[in-house]
């Protein structure tokens, strides 16, 4: 099976492609607001590489969140572009789970962080199994203080990763049970070995079903609420 993997919920953008589990071309950049001028070129770079064209490929495995809300918007719609052109199946991916997938731990309690701005952290937990993780339940948004919380009642030994270098000083201060691993953000070549999971189990949902995980409302819904709450603006009733 020819997977193309797509990972935009972060400020690094990766593009891989794999045969079967085998990445054979991967690209990827740092730029929180170079989504949308990162992901065709790197497609393009990464078919050259492989030999491919898109006509190839079986399914494009796609990271839906949570994180930055115009990174997954380009994602998402790019993979659904080229789902949809070739007739490819899509399989969405959560990107804290592709953190902890690539988290390397022995027995450690897995605790994956994704930033997602205004003071908010995308958060899961996870167990380590043999070839890979589990998931302790859905992913949750907390604050700093609460993450902090949470690791405090930890009755083991923590390893956390994911966006750490964006929390406050005092989050970790103190806290001699948790250590700091990598990544530091979700990866497309972590993306496959979920997609290749998905597609064995055969648990894929419609295309029609795959939406962002954005785990709150966008700041366009928000402000509008907020501007209701005020009332009319001046000289309006």
């Amino acid at each position: 099976m020819k997977v193309v993997a797509l990972s935009t919920s972060t400020p690094k953008s990766s593009v891989a492609l794999a045969e079967g589990r085998e990445v054979v071309a991967s690209a990827e950049r740092t730029d929180r607001r170079g989504h949308a001028s990162f992901l065709v070129p790197a497609l393009d770079f990464c078919f050259d590489q492989a030999g491919w064209v898109p006509a190839d490929v079986d399914a494009v495995v796609v990271d839906v969140g949570p994180g930055l809300y115009t990174g997954l918007r380009v994602g998402l719609a790019t993979a659904q572009g080229l789902a949809g052109a070739v007739g490819a199946q899509l399989i969405p991916a959560v990107s804290l789970d592709a953190l902890a997938l690539r988290a390397t731990t022995g027995h450690r309690h897995i605790v994956a962080v994704v930033d997602v701005r205004r003071g908010e952290l995308a958060v899961a937990g996870y167990r380590p199994v043999p070839g890979g993780v589990v998931r302790d339940g859905a992913p949750q948004l907390v604050t700093p203080d609460r993450l902090r919380a949470l690791l405090e009642s930890d009755p083991g030994e923590v390893l956390l990763v994911g966006d750490v270098p964006a929390l406050p000083e005092e989050t970790l201060r103190g806290l001699h049970r948790v250590k700091v691993g990598r990544p530091r953000y979700p990866g497309a070549e972590a993306l496959v070995e979920i997609g290749a999971r998905t597609a064995e189990k055969d648990d894929a949902p419609h295309p029609d079903e795959v939406r962002p995980l954005y785990l709150r409302d966008p700041d366009v819904t928000i402000n509008w609420a907020m501007l209701r709450q005020e009332g009319p603006w001046p000289g309006q009733r």
